[in-house]
C-alpha cells in the first residue's frame, strides 16, 4: 500500500469513528501524554487521605470499597443502583478512556486495580487500562503529582451490567454438573491445599476438579510489575481448555481471581473467561455444596474453627 493510499485508509477510519482499544496495561510514560486528552479519566481507588496528599494530576478518587459487596462477602457485587451512582459521580461514559491506578505496592494491590477494571468491563466501557505498577511506578518516572482537588461533572450514563465476565454461584454448580468450564483457583498453596482458609469462610479446601494458578506468578519477579503479553501468554497457557469450553476464575472474594481473569482474558487474550466473584466465601455459604476437593478433616477443621473463634474473641 502507498503511503498516500495509507494516509487516505487511515483518514477513513477516523471518520468512521473506528480506534484502536486501549492497552489494558500503560506504563506511567504512556499514560503521561494522554492526561490531555479530555476523554481519558484517571480513576485512583486509593483511600481519600493518600489520594489527596498527592495523586495524578486530573484523577479522581473512588476508594476500592466503594467497589466491592458487603462486610460478610466483599467479593459480591455492590447494588447495582449503587454502581450506577458511582460511575455517573465520577463522570464516566460508554465512550471514556477509564485508566484505573492504586498503590502499585504488591502484587495484592493490583488485584484491587484489575476487580475495578473487571467491573467496568461490566458496566460497558470498552476503553480500559489498569497503570502498570501503580502510583509507586509514576512516582518512580518523577512525573507530575498533584494536591488540588479535582471537580467532574457528573453524567448521565446508566449501564446494565453485561454478566459475560460473571460466575456466579449457580453457574459454577451448573459447570460443576455439566463440565463444560475449567475451574481456576487463583489463591496460593495454602489455600488451595486446604491448609488454611479465608475468615468468612466455612470451610478449607477447593472447589472440585479444580486447577491452581496462583495469581503471584503474573508479575515479574520481586515487583508488583504486570509481565508483559508473551510471558502472560505461557503463564495462561498452563490452563489447558478443552475446546468450546472456558475458564473459571476464583479465590477467597474475588480479588487474587480478579489478576487471573485480567491476565488470562485481558493480557494474554484466552477468550471466554469468567470471575466468580463470590468465590470460595459465597460458596460456603450456601446449606449445602458438594464435598470440596483438598478438604482438611472434620477434627481438623473443627480446630480451626475453635482457633478462628479464640483470635475474634480475644484479639
Amino acid at each position: 500500500m502507498t503511503s498516500s493510499k495509507l494516509i487516505a485508509f487511515s483518514l477513513c477510519l477516523g471518520a468512521s469513528g473506528w480506534a484502536l482499544a486501549a492497552e489494558p496495561l500503560l506504563t506511567p510514560q504512556a499514560l503521561s501524554p494522554l492526561l490531555q486528552q479530555p476523554g481519558v479519566r484517571v480513576i485512583d481507588i486509593r483511600d481519600p487521605k493518600a489520594f489527596a496528599a498527592q495523586h495524578i494530576p486530573g484523577a479522581v478518587n473512588a476508594p476500592y470499597g466503594q467497589w466491592r459487596g458487603p462486610a460478610t462477602n466483599p467479593g459480591e457485587l455492590p447494588d447495582h443502583d449503587k454502581l450506577v451512582a458511582l460511575v455517573q459521580k465520577l463522570g464516566l461514559t460508554a465512550a471514556t478512556h477509564a485508566v484505573v491506578v492504586s498503590t502499585g505496592k504488591d502484587a495484592t494491590d493490583f488485584g484491587a486495580m484489575a476487580r475495578v477494571y473487571w467491573t467496568l468491563k461490566s458496566l460497558g466501557l470498552t476503553e480500559l487500562s489498569i497503570v502498570n505498577g501503580g502510583m509507586q511506578a509514576w512516582q518512580q518516572a518523577q512525573l507530575p503529582l498533584s494536591t488540588t482537588p479535582v471537580q467532574v461533572a457528573p453524567s448521565s450514563y446508566a449501564p446494565t451490567f453485561d454478566a459475560t465476565w460473571l460466575s456466579t454461584r449457580e453457574d459454577v454448580q451448573q459447570s460443576l454438573k455439566l463440565s463444560n468450564a475449567v475451574l481456576v483457583d487463583s489463591r496460593p498453596d495454602a489455600f488451595y491445599q486446604g491448609k488454611t482458609q479465608a475468615p468468612a469462610a466455612k470451610l478449607a479446601g477447593t472447589l472440585p476438579g479444580a486447577v491452581q494458578l496462583d495469581f503471584n506468578q503474573w508479575f515479574e519477579p520481586k515487583t508488583a510489575l504486570f509481565v508483559d503479553k508473551a510471558k502472560a501468554q505461557a503463564i495462561a497457557a498452563q490452563i489447558q481448555v478443552p475446546s468450546g469450553q472456558g475458564a473459571v476464575a476464583f479465590c477467597n472474594t474475588g480479588h487474587w481471581a480478579a489478576t487471573d481473569w485480567f491476565g488470562m482474558s485481558e493480557v494474554a487474550g484466552m477468550p471466554h473467561v469468567k470471575l466468580y466473584a463470590g468465590s470460595m466465601v459465597d460458596w460456603t455459604q450456601q446449606p449445602d455444596y458438594p464435598a470440596l476437593q483438598n478438604a482438611p478433616g472434620r477434627g481438623e477443621q473443627l480446630m480451626r474453627a475453635t482457633q478462628q473463634w479464640w483470635q475474634r474473641k480475644f484479639n
